[in-house]
C-alpha cells in the first residue's frame, strides 16, 4: 500500500512544479511560498480535525516535538530554495535535480537511522546522482 501514497506523492510533487512555475511569475518567490504555506497549513489541519487525529496531540513528546520542528524548518528552506530555483529555471531541469534529495535521504538514513545499504538501493541512488549531473552540465 506505501508504494500507492508514493507514486501520487510523486504526480501531487510534480503538479506542484507545474502549477508553481505559472503561479510565481512576477512574483517573489518568499511571498509565493508564504501563501502556499498557508494553504497547505489549511488542509493539513482540516484532514486532521476531520480524522479526529488532533487528539494525539497531547501525547506528542520533547523528542516529537523537536524532530517535527527540525522537519518543518527543513521543509520551509527546501520550498523557498525551490521555488526560487524554478523561478530562474526551467522545470524540466529543476524538478528532476531537486530529487537529489532522495540519492541524499537515502546516505543520511544509512548514516544517521543505520538502515542498510542494499545493492539495490546504491544503485538506484547512483542512478539518480548521474542523471542529476546530467541535467546540471
Amino acid at each position: 500500500m506505501w508504494w500507492i501514497y508514493a507514486l501520487l506523492s510523486a504526480l501531487f510533487a510534480a503538479l506542484t512544479a507545474i502549477f508553481a512555475k505559472i503561479g510565481i511569475k512576477g512574483v517573489d518567490t518568499d511571498l509565493a511560498t508564504a501563501i502556499r504555506t498557508v494553504v497547505i497549513l489549511i488542509l493539513a489541519w482540516a484532514i486532521v480535525l476531520f480524522k479526529g487525529s488532533n487528539q494525539g496531540i497531547s501525547g506528542l513528546t520533547k523528542m516529537n516535538w523537536t524532530f517535527l520542528l527540525l522537519s518543518g524548518c527543513a521543509t520551509g528552506l527546501s520550498w523557498i530554495c525551490y521555488f526560487r530555483a524554478l523561478q530562474l529555471g526551467e522545470v524540466s531541469q529543476v524538478a528532476p535535480v531537486d530529487k537529489l534529495s532522495v540519492a541524499i535521504a537515502i546516505a543520511l538514513s544509512v548514516v544517521f537511522l543505520g538502515e542498510p545499504l542494499t545493492l539495490k538501493t546504491a544503485s538506484g541512488a547512483l542512478l539518480i546522482i548521474a542523471g542529476t549531473l546530467v541535467l546540471i552540465f
